[in-house]
């Protein structure tokens, strides 16, 4: 099956010229993804991969990217994080639908990660709501695919918060 998904990276200091990055990607086994080198610093994959399951898909993404590229830093793994205006565009409908179905259903909606003058949602409850809640047919590659790259995200934040946690206990127990 194909998983449609992007990674987006940090560059390190000093990398290669970006050109000479696509074409060590491409000879990587990149050659799958659209390269987006426009943000000075970063790098972003557009990838359409072959691969047996979403998890497999992400897997032998991120190690061909860091094949070539050992140092960058992964930003997000998407489609992840999303507003009302992305969710409303996965499942086919006006963002003013959406918010319709969030308020009239205040209680069972998902709770967004981050509610301000934009509230953003992971994307994968909010679909299984959809489809279990109100009947809507989501994609079971899209479930798949969103359900993993959540999981890819929390887990670098989650590694990047325990990281000094993880030091401090090591200097007590030295």
């Amino acid at each position: 099956m194909e998983y449609d998904f992007v990674l987006k990276f940090k560059l390190a200091e000093g990398s290669a010229d970006a050109n000479d990055l696509v074409e060590k990607l491409g000879e990587a086994g990149c050659d799958d993804a659209v390269v987006g080198i426009g943000q000075p610093g970063r790098i972003a994959l557009n990838f359409t991969r072959e691969a047996k399951s979403a998890k497999q898909a992400f897997i032998s993404a991120l190690e061909d990217v860091r094949r070539v590229l050992p140092d960058v830093e992964l930003i997000e793994a998407s489609p992840d994080l999303a507003g009302l205006t992305d969710i409303a565009e996965f499942v086919g409908v006006t963002r003013q639908n959406m918010r319709k179905l969030m308020m009239s259903h205040a209680k069972t909606f998902p709770a967004p990660i981050h509610e301000g003058s934009l509230a953003l949602w992971h994307l994968a409850p909010v679909l299984e709501w959809l489809s279990a809640r109100a009947g809507y047919e989501i994609e079971r590659h899209l479930l798949e695919i969103s359900r993993m790259a959540m999981r890819i995200n929390v887990a670098k934040e989650w590694r990047r918060l325990e990281a000094p946690i993880e030091e401090r206990i090591r200097a007590l127990v030295a």
